[in-house]
């Protein structure tokens, strides 16, 4: 009984160690779960800025970390362990020696006894011990085999072994952007993996010259996000090709073709980071003053200052410390500073209050001046100076134009029109 405290005052002492790091360690797996989450979840836009290998060594880092503070709560636990099976063990081997005393005294009898109690502590330790380690090992390698198996999937979208340069220039760096297309859709359909009796486009053909303004409308499931989608390449069309300066886009590697397009959506995606690394997204090694040039040219500059640490101040999750506007003016600095040669505007305006969408407009005609872009709109208000308005239903493109001969020639977008425009 006299040795039960000495290996309870272990326990208790190491045991609170080993339990404040393994909160430690529960944190730092947490963490390494919400960074994996945030940046699968805005997978697009990581692929997008091409910045799959910076993720990568970022969630490193924050694996490193962890595996750090799992190796210290380990450490702790496997001392704690080898100190109690020590004191154990000396508790049985001073019983022993005194009940093998009183043997030779003739004050008890039954050595045989003592030695089978010894030896059968010893193997229940032990089978208890083997025990645990084989359980640890097994689901080690049930949670192993499904990592090996997510490990060596590999993305159906590709670079050739040999890529093609895509060199197609902004109208303000060249000088032909009225007669050479940017992009080519030739008789191009598609229907996604989880749909396949569902076509999502349908022979779709289409010319779009640099430097040209060109917008898509249509009612929602037309295909207009679709088209934006196989731009960048998350999608192969089953039918037709796409081109870019006269390159078709398997044959382009895949990073350049992202590079040279920028895009802003109507749900803008912000991480959980100040406002210097939001913006600083579209490219890394840009300067302080780049970034804040660009969040000038976006109409932000203003309210970043206002906040409490200016370019430092941290967002929260997905920006939920702005406002709507904020979030789209900041999603367009960090467009503006990629300074791609392609831009593509998902609706972006068409979920703000008309003071945020005129600061975000602003910031909208600074970005697009001499760049091909294609503006996808439900407000037609804000498309209706484009240089072709391309009218697409189920599909298919049904009628391209300006504003006045659509009003003349598309049905569909006579309907548009009044639906809003008399509203």
């Amino acid at each position: 009984m006299a040795v039960i405290p000495a290996v309870l005052i272990p326990i208790f002492f190491f045991g609170k160690r080993v339990r404040r790091l393994a909160e430690g360690s529960q944190a730092a797996v947490a963490d390494v779960g919400t960074y994996a989450g945030e940046v699968i979840q805005n997978i697009k836009v990581v692929q997008s800025y091409t910045s799959e290998e910076r993720e990568q060594q970022a969630f490193d880092k924050e694996v490193e970390s962890a595996f750090e503070v799992a190796k210290k709560r380990i450490k702790q636990r496997s001392f704690l362990i080898s100190v109690v099976i020590m004191l154990a063990f000396s508790a049985i081997s001073i019983m022993l020696w005194v009940g093998g005393m009183d043997v030779l005294n003739n004050k008890i009898t039954g050595g045989e006894l003592g030695a089978f109690v010894f030896y059968a502590l010893m193997v229940a330790m032990s089978v208890a011990t083997i025990a645990e380690v084989y359980g640890q090992l097994q689901r080690a390698a049930g949670s192993a085999t499904r990592l090996l198996e997510l490990l060596e999937i590999t993305s159906d979208i590709q670079s050739p072994d040999s890529p093609r340069e895509i060199n197609i220039g902004s109208s303000t760096k060249t000088s032909n952007s009225s007669t050479s297309n940017a992009l080519s859709f030739e008789n191009v359909s598609f229907h996604y993996p989880t749909r396949p009796d569902s076509a999502a486009l349908k022979e779709i053909n289409l010319d779009i010259k640099k430097g040209q303004v060109v917008a898509f409308v249509g009612t929602s499931g037309a295909g207009k996000s679709t088209l934006f989608e196989l731009l960048q390449r998350f999608y192969d069309p089953q039918q037709g090709c796409i081109k870019i300066n006269d390159c078709p886009l398997q044959e382009a590697d895949v990073h350049a073709l992202r590079r040279s397009m920028g895009t802003v959506a109507q749900q803008p995606v912000l991480f959980s980071a100040n406002v210097w690394h939001n913006i600083r997204y579209g490219r890394p090694e840009a300067s302080d003053e780049e970034v804040i040039d660009a969040a000038r040219k976006a109409h932000a500059h203003e309210f970043i200052e206002q906040l409490p640490g200016g370019y430092a101040s941290d967002l929260g999750e997905k920006g939920v410390r702005l406002s709507g506007g904020q979030k789209q003016r900041i999603a367009l600095a960090r467009a503006i500073l990629k300074d791609p040669e392609i831009l593509l505007l998902d609706e972006a305006t068409s979920a703000l209050d008309a003071e945020s969408e005129y600061h975000v407009q602003q910031a909208l005609n600074t970005l697009m001046t001499g760049r091909t872009t294609l503006i996808i709109a439900h407000r037609l208000a804000t498309v209706l100076h484009a240089d072709e308005i391309v009218v697409m239903s189920e599909g298919r493109i049904v009628d391209k134009g300006d504003h006045k001969s659509l009003l003349k020639s598309c049905a569909i977008y006579q309907r548009l029109c009044e639906l809003q425009f008399d509203a």
